[in-house]
């Protein structure tokens, strides 16, 4: 058995601090008495931090690396998408939600061709990191909709 090593990559990094934000936000809910307080805490914590951490470690073992280029539209689509969809979320706006959501399918997908070749190595976990972007890319059309209520 070979150990795998995980470095810290922006995706990972990026995913970690959503996380700790997201962990602020849940233990100021409560005492600000913030209405949406713990949607936007676990919004941040599992679509902002967690599924950006698991990008990162799958992106980490793909058999070419992404190219920087494509690194940098995925991370600053995720970013600009989850803040228009926190936004839209906070503000109530099903409009704004429908944009960041629309934007966030684009970089999922774009993601998602980025690590089909994950494929060819006939792991488990490679099956799950691809199963988990189409969770999200189904889930996102989800999202807009209950947004629209």
């Amino acid at each position: 058995m070979t150990t795998r090593q995980i470095g810290i990559d922006a995706h990972t990094a990026g995913g970690a601090a959503l996380v700790v934000v997201g962990g602020l936000v849940a233990a100021a809910t409560g005492p600000l008495d913030l209405e949406k307080g713990s949607w936007l805490a676990a919004y941040l914590v599992l679509v902002g931090g967690v599924a950006l951490i698991a990008i990162g470690i799958a992106q980490q073992h793909l058999p070419t690396p992404v190219p920087v280029p494509l690194q940098i539209v995925q991370l600053s689509g995720w970013a600009v998408a989850n803040v228009v969809v926190m936004l839209g979320g906070l503000l109530s706006s099903s409009v704004t939600i429908n944009v960041g959501a629309v934007l966030l399918l684009l970089v999922l997908a774009l993601t998602w061709w980025a690590g089909h070749g994950l494929i060819r190595t006939r792991s488990v976990l490679a099956y799950a990191y691809l199963a988990i972007l189409t969770i999200l890319i189904v889930s996102a059309p989800i999202g807009m909709v209950l947004g629209a209520r």
